[in-house]
């Protein structure tokens, strides 16, 4: 590790780390005026965060992910961490009626949401259909398997839980000390501030041009939101986001341009979120169906 991986800066009655990750700005907001005990956090969360990315991002060759998604329909080893992360991806194809796929991430190979106006071709998409269907991954603790041409992504939950993996890390290691782990609004608390005040967490505008538009006092639990703020493509006046429906290969209609969740955990908030955007004119409906806290914005 080198000395510019990570940073620590003293702001006022606590003290920030920083680092980059999984595309992201990560911060810990630690409340503790000891440099020492903000440093080894910040390097543990560094660690970790960087593990995850390195073992579960698509993008990396030659890791246990690019070994499954090339794997030509052959067997290919999984350890137990992989297959926990495969049984909650069950989960959540289950819990969204099919809307909610980690293997239409190949639909990436037709939509690159870069705000211009290049819509994939139809017969694009349409040649990458067969090729997703959570159904059709076969896999139990020690193996999983993948029909020919057939790729998995973790992106829709990784960056959630790596914040869950960092906040329960800095938990263990500093019990009484509360720490919000913030990987570019995706947040868990670890526990009250001793001073009994809230965090302040500020919520960002479905408008990139619009900065923060609420903030949010949070005490414990996690935090997530899901928009188009910046993957989205506009033709003709039409906006389209970059939640995508695995059933037709197209962006869905109508959906929030944001959804922010409260949830114990944030990979519980992340998956909320999401699953009301694929609900499309019906996400509050959806949301409030939950009985959890959200803001959503159109």
């Amino acid at each position: 590790m080198s000395v510019s991986d990570f940073s620590i800066e003293q702001k006022g009655d606590h003290i920030i780390g920083r680092f980059s990750a999984m595309a992201s700005p990560c911060d810990l907001l630690i409340e503790t005026q000891d440099c020492l005990l903000a440093n080894r956090l910040t390097s543990l969360a560094f660690d970790e965060t960087k593990r995850i990315e390195q073992k579960f991002s698509r993008y990396l060759p030659s890791n246990p992910m690019s070994e499954i998604n090339n794997s030509r329909g052959k067997p290919v080893a999984i350890d137990d961490e992989i297959f926990r992360l495969l049984e909650f991806a069950k989960s959540c194809f289950e819990l969204s009626g099919g809307m909610f796929d980690i293997t239409s991430g190949v639909l990436r190979k037709a939509w690159n949401f870069d705000g211009s106006d290049n819509l994939p071709k139809p017969e694009v998409v349409k040649a990458l259909m067969p090729y997703i269907g959570w159904k059709k991954v076969k896999y139990d603790k020690t193996s999983i398997l993948l029909s020919k041409s057939m790729e998995l992504d973790f992106g829709g939950i990784g960056k959630e839980y790596a914040v869950d993996c960092v906040a329960k890390i800095c938990s263990e290691y500093a019990p009484t000390t509360s720490v919000v782990v913030n990987f570019g609004g995706d947040i868990q608390v670890t526990r009250p501030r001793q001073n009994k005040q809230p965090w302040y967490i500020g919520i960002e505008s479905a408008d990139e041009n619009q900065g923060t538009i609420s903030t949010l006092k949070i005490f414990n639990g996690g935090l997530a939101t899901s928009g188009d703020a910046r993957r989205y493509l506009l033709k003709d006046g039409k906006r389209y986001s970059h939640i995508l429906n695995p059933k037709t290969g197209y962006p869905i209609e109508n959906a929030a341009r944001s959804v922010t969740v409260a949830a114990p955990h944030c990979i519980q908030a992340g998956l909320l979120a999401t699953l009301a955007l694929l609900q499309g004119d019906n996400s509050e409906s959806f949301l409030h169906d939950q009985g959890i806290k959200f803001w959503c914005y159109r």
